[in-house]
């Protein structure tokens, strides 16, 4: 499965995140492009353990943990419009650069890579509740390709 330790991956998703520009049109979604840039630098922070995303309460928590195997079994891409933890996202959309978010999430993917799997939190994933290492890897490739595709890289 691809993950975000691979670093051939992980360069091709800085790749993809250098082609976009403020222009880029989202494909669905209410995210501007910096705060989807942002909310991605979050969700890779929060898989190394910088943030601390509170659990998902009951019955969502039910629902992660069942439907978490189907996630880790193959590479499908991530839905459209599926829910993300409330402290990934900007709290004031205004303060955030197109520039400088971007610049972030490449400095933040590349910590990632560098750091590899010593580094993961063991702090439980509000949705899927505990992953292993390799199992954030996962999904923060799926979380980064989600939003370069919903953004059309």
């Amino acid at each position: 499965m691809k993950d975000l330790f691979d670093p051939t991956l992980a360069d091709d998703i800085k790749q993809r995140v250098m082609r976009l520009h403020p222009e880029c049109a989202r494909r669905w979604g209410n995210m501007t492009l910096a705060q989807t840039l942002a909310h991605c630098t979050s969700g890779i922070q929060m898989a190394t353990g910088v943030i601390y995303p509170k659990r998902a309460s009951f019955p969502a928590n039910v629902i992660g943990l069942v439907i978490k195997p189907l996630v880790f079994r193959d590479d499908k891409p991530m839905r459209r419009n599926s829910p993300s933890a409330p402290e990934l996202f900007s709290v004031d959309p205004t303060q955030c650069d197109f520039e400088h978010e971007r610049t972030q999430l490449i400095a933040t993917i590349d910590s990632f890579v560098t750091k590899g799997s010593a580094r993961c939190s063991q702090h439980p994933h509000p949705f899927f509740g505990p992953l292993k290492p390799q199992q954030w890897a996962v999904l923060m490739y799926k979380h980064v390709d989600h939003h370069l595709r919903q953004f059309g890289v």
